[in-house]
């Protein structure tokens, strides 16, 4: 099979071996794969994959049809059209999933939208709802709001009753993000934050990004989910303090497989039913054939993005 294979930090389509199964998988022929951040920092060695996934084959999300199973799987079938959060592995041509990661991709949804949905929407899923429990009435700010977690992040929060608030720098794409939630986003610039926040999503990091803490209502949660602008920055604990605020930081990617399996069952039973009632959607920014994978990771890493970059092999 050809898989995409980083080389020296670059990005190269290489040929290899199938994936060998294990009784508790299922054989993905992918149709579809969603990019990440995290796929330029395992490129840059800062984000190494987990133990029994491909270190050098980046890819966190994907879809496709089910084309062998191993012998313990009872929960699918030979083509079944699934999709996955996996810890790596997932641009290329083939992927041995645990069956328990399964997700079923509703009818009237493409391979694009569902190979950029795993990834985005089970971390907007956790992070909003299992960790920070967002509850009707609150008031979100997310950062970043553009990209595919920020997108997901917005919509997670409007579907909960939340009113949100949404910072992207680029204001030609301020438009089409308050179309994700007509009537519950208000779209600003970094930096025209007002009022006070019951949740506030850092999908950014940088050096400053902590100071939002002083936006926090009393008891409110700050989320760190995304560092792309800097993994280090002062915290003001005095005002932490006294909001009685939370910080919590979180990852999937290196989560046991027990965690993940149930993360994946929450985003089975409620998330996927949003998306195959139209509630949720997958903005797509663009997408690429495996052998054009260095222009997708190019414009991944460029800025001025809308929604998810793609592989579809």
């Amino acid at each position: 099979m050809r898989a995409v294979t980083i080389t020296d930090g670059r990005f190269e389509l290489r040929e290899r071996p199938d994936p060998a199964l294990r009784p508790d998988q299922a054989l993905i022929a992918v149709r579809g794969a969603g990019l990440n951040a995290a796929d330029l920092q395992q490129a840059r060695g800062d984000y190494p994959a987990p133990a029994g996934w491909p270190s050098d084959v980046p890819g966190l999300e994907v879809a496709g049809e089910v084309v062998e199973l191993g012998s313990a799987v009872r929960n699918a079938r030979i083509g079944d059209r699934v999709m996955a959060l996996v810890g790596g592995g997932g641009h290329a041509e083939r992927i041995a999933v645990p069956a328990d990661l399964l997700l079923p991709v509703p009818d009237d949804v493409s391979w694009a939208q569902a190979g950029g949905f795993p990834e985005a929407f089970s971390t907007a899923w956790d992070a909003l709802v299992s960790q920070a429990g967002i509850a009707a009435g609150d008031r979100v700010l997310v950062t970043g709001a553009a990209g595919g977690v920020g997108t997901a992040m917005v919509q997670i929060a409007a579907v909960s009753g939340a009113e949100v608030v949404a910072s992207a720098r680029r204001t030609e794409l301020h438009d089409r993000i308050a179309e994700l939630a007509a009537g519950q986003v208000e779209v600003i610039v970094p930096g025209e934050e007002a009022g006070q926040f019951d949740i506030i999503v850092e999908l950014v990091g940088g050096e400053s990004c902590l100071d939002r803490v002083e936006l926090l209502r009393s008891g409110g949660r700050l989320l760190v989910v995304g560092v792309q602008g800097g993994t280090t920055a002062p915290l003001k604990m005095f005002d932490l303090m006294l909001k009685r605020g939370r910080l919590i930081g979180t990852t999937i990617r290196g989560r046991s497989p027990a965690e993940k399996a149930l993360l994946a069952g929450h985003i089975r039973s409620r998330v996927v039913p949003l998306l195959a009632r139209g509630r949720i959607q997958v903005p797509i920014d663009s997408a690429y054939p495996l052998q054009h994978c260095a222009d997708a990771y190019a414009r991944l890493a460029a800025p001025g993005k809308f929604g998810k970059v793609l592989l579809l092999p």
